[in-house]
């Protein structure tokens, strides 16, 4: 159950976040989304640097102390990690705001992205405040806050990122004026409007668990008054454990997620030297960071708040040494992923094109054939995500950080490969990522295996599936040809694209619904851990199928 609620968070959060930068996109174009994407990737890598490991160890550290009884303990986790984070993310800003010209500039050949860079910089800070407060209360069992503050943060950036692009990109059309370059300058302060919108959406999200969690000081109060625990912990001992629980998991989430700073670093060099123009490598990056990796995250984000509601219950259970129950929890969440992420993959890769078109107004074939080389990826880092997650609630901490520099190695040299032998410019990049998420989930199931003992029903996790997402696939392409091709006669290209897009996508979802239930990939106890799950047993009950 809180794994569905920060799923269907993180659900709405994307959807937020996709359908905000469908009018971004419009308004600072694909070498706009260049200069945006550019800056985040760099202020990614930092936040990894910093703190985006804190929510993770907090909640861990609290789940564990919680789990016997010591509340003492569990306060004190939070005071010493509010300090931490108040020393690393307030060293992080000062950073990137100072680097700002030296990261874009000297490493990714894309100087005017220091502008919207600048800009986020002081997010740092705020959201490693905030990553402790969401670990706090996810240890200490409960997903509502988290998921609360993550929808209204995604709210508020998507109104204000829209707003400031709008109102920057014509101040930086007056700025490109004065300097000769018009549409370089307007896109490079549109972009920093929408990274304005990310700052002002963490600081909401800040205020409202600050609020929350003043509101809960009382009975935190209660609760530690009630703990008879004659010892408790010192903060240097809570310093040290921190440190050594953070350091793993930022070490796994790190080399996990800098394979795009470095993609981007190789593939904008090496396409220069190959004789492709500047305007043409920005535009392919913008489609790839703006377009291609948006689409592709929605449902990845369901694998991450899986793993990450997962890892305090694994952790409960692993310290309770409740061995059955650790076996369950990981298969539960792996069918839970598979179910989505399948239908998700063919969906896109059937549906690639229209897609563009409904969402981007973009009839580029390139933007539509990255979706359907790279879609299959959306399988591969959705499982690969949540064993990540599993060998870290199990306290195999280390384990998914020798797993990902493996992979990230191989990475590197499939992509150095497919760039300069096979000449294959972005798709050389949407391959090898692909590739790397693929070595990533055999590592890490492997792994998972070893130390949990924990076996994968193949038929139920990924057989059924896929054969249901096979028959949505064929209902999905037919539905779109005959729909298109009904209205296109009375009705203008693109809204014919939309209707008959968005009406295949209802199809596909009854089609898989169906097809799901007649090869068995669900039972009733699955079903029931879905959103509305009583509801959905009621209906497949009524029609047969169950």
């Amino acid at each position: 159950m809180q794994g569905s609620i920060l799923a269907i968070a993180s659900i709405i959060s994307r959807i937020v976040g996709l359908i905000y930068r469908i009018p971004l996109t419009a308004t600072i174009g694909k070498t706009g989304n260049d200069y945006y994407g550019t800056a985040y990737e760099i202020y990614n890598i930092i936040l990894l640097i910093s703190s985006y490991s804190i929510p993770l160890a907090v909640s861990k550290l609290v789940s564990a102390r919680m789990a016997k009884g010591h509340v003492k303990d569990a306060n004190r986790v939070l005071h010493g990690a509010l300090i931490f984070a108040l020393g690393s993310g307030g060293l992080a800003s000062a950073i990137v705001f100072f680097g700002a010209e030296f990261f874009t500039g000297q490493l990714l050949k894309t100087p005017l992205a220091a502008i919207a860079l600048k800009v986020l910089a002081p997010t740092l800070l705020v959201v490693a405040v905030l990553g402790v407060f969401r670990g706090f209360f996810q240890g200490l069992g409960t997903m509502i806050p988290s998921a609360i503050s993550q929808i209204g943060e995604q709210i508020v950036n998507a109104i204000i990122s829209v707003v400031a692009a709008t109102i920057l990109f014509s101040y930086g059309k007056k700025v490109g004026n004065v300097l000769g370059n018009e549409g370089d300058y307007a896109a490079a302060f549109g972009a920093a409007g929408g990274t304005l919108g990310t700052a002002t959406g963490a600081a909401f999200a800040l205020l409202f668990l600050l609020f929350i969690f003043a509101v809960f000081k009382k009975v935190l109060k209660k609760m530690v008054k009630r703990d008879k625990s004659r010892q408790v912990e010192d903060y240097m001992s809570i310093f040290s454990i921190l440190f050594m629980t953070i350091i793993p998991v930022l070490l796994s989430t790190t080399v996990y997620n800098i394979s795009s700073i470095i993609d981007q670093a190789i593939f904008k060099n090496i396409a220069s030297t190959q004789g492709y123009g500047a305007k043409m490598i920005s535009e392919w990056w913008g489609v790839f960071t703006g377009q291609y990796k948006v689409l592709i995250n929605v449902p990845i984000s369901i694998a991450s708040a899986m793993a990450a509601s997962t890892v305090p219950s694994l952790t409960a259970a692993f310290y309770s040494e409740n061995h059955q129950l650790v076996k369950r929890q990981i298969n539960m969440a792996n069918r839970f992923v598979m179910v989505l992420a399948f239908p998700c993959a063919v969906g896109m890769m059937t549906l690639a094109s229209p897609i563009m078109r409904l969402l981007f107004n973009d009839d580029d074939k390139t933007s539509a054939m990255m979706l359907i080389v790279g879609g299959v990826s959306i399988i591969f880092y959705s499982l690969s995500t949540l064993s990540n997650g599993v060998l870290q609630g199990i306290d195999k901490l280390t384990v998914p950080v020798k797993n990902a520099i493996i992979a990230l190695v191989l990475h590197v040299l499939l992509l150095l490969v497919l760039l300069e032998v096979f000449k294959l410019n972005i798709f050389a990049v949407i391959i090898a990522n692909a590739v790397y998420a693929l070595l990533m989930c055999i590592l890490n199931q492997l792994s998972v295996y070893r130390f949990a003992k924990s076996n994968m029903d193949i038929r139920l996790v990924f057989l059924a599936p896929l054969e249901a997402s096979i028959v949505m696939g064929l209902v999905v392409f037919f539905s779109y040809k005959l729909v298109d091709s009904l209205t296109a006669m009375a009705l203008s290209a693109r809204l014919s694209n939309g209707i008959a897009t968005l009406i295949a996508i209802l199809l596909g979802i009854i089609s898989y619904f169906i097809a799901l239930l007649l090869f068995k990939g669900v039972d009733e106890e699955t079903l029931m851990r879905f959103p509305g799950g009583s509801r959905l047993v009621n209906l497949a009950v009524k029609l047969h199928l169950m």
